[in-house]
């Protein structure tokens, strides 16, 4: 024996009105409120061991205008060891906020998943330190001077000027906007 519609309807408004929640649309909205003027925080993701662990964090990166940090490493590479809790205490410390933060994840070059994906972003020595602005690969700027990688304030500063971007690209190559390029002189 089952109920009728009525009868079902008026005991789930029962159990709406005796446990106190109700049914409300939800508003979505892609834009940070107009009110908010807190600086950005970082964000530390979990290591990339796939192709499509970066592309998404590309697509958060690039939909935040929030500068993704990559560390290229692998687990025999003694030199990554050595610099990636350096990389991440920098990050964590707030280097950037000021200037609406920045995202960090390490990239597991030996991963079994990883695929051609250091190839397609042309790393050729490790640790590299490459920043994604719009999803576009900053190569210009990226580092691969272990020293430089030790070296607190350097980091520090190439962060806050990483973050600094904030969704407006520069360094990306051959193909990326901002006037340096064939394609920026038209759309960038």
């Amino acid at each position: 024996m089952g109920f009728s519609r009525p009868l079902a309807r008026s005991s789930r408004i029962v159990i709406r009105i005796a446990t106190g929640t109700t049914s409300r649309a939800r508003h979505f909205s892609n834009t940070a409120p107009a009110f908010s003027s807190a600086p950005s925080k970082n964000r530390i993701y979990t290591s990339i061991r796939t192709p499509d662990e970066l592309s998404n964090l590309l697509l958060i990166s690039a939909s935040t205008r929030r500068p993704l940090i990559t560390l290229w490493t692998a687990s025999w590479c003694a030199s990554c060891k050595a610099v990636a809790p350096l990389i991440h205490n920098v990050v964590s410390s707030g280097a950037g906020e000021s200037a609406g933060g920045v995202g960090y994840a390490e990239v597991q070059v030996d991963a079994a998943t990883i695929g051609d994906l250091p190839l397609t972003y042309r790393i050729t020595s490790m640790p590299t330190l490459m920043a994604f602005d719009r999803g576009e690969a900053q190569f210009e700027t990226r580092l691969t001077t272990v020293d430089r990688m030790k070296d607190a304030a350097f980091l520090r500063e190439w962060i806050e000027t990483e973050a600094a971007r904030r969704g407006e690209g520069g360094a990306g190559g051959a193909f990326g906007g901002g006037g340096k390029s064939l394609l920026g002189k038209w759309f960038g």
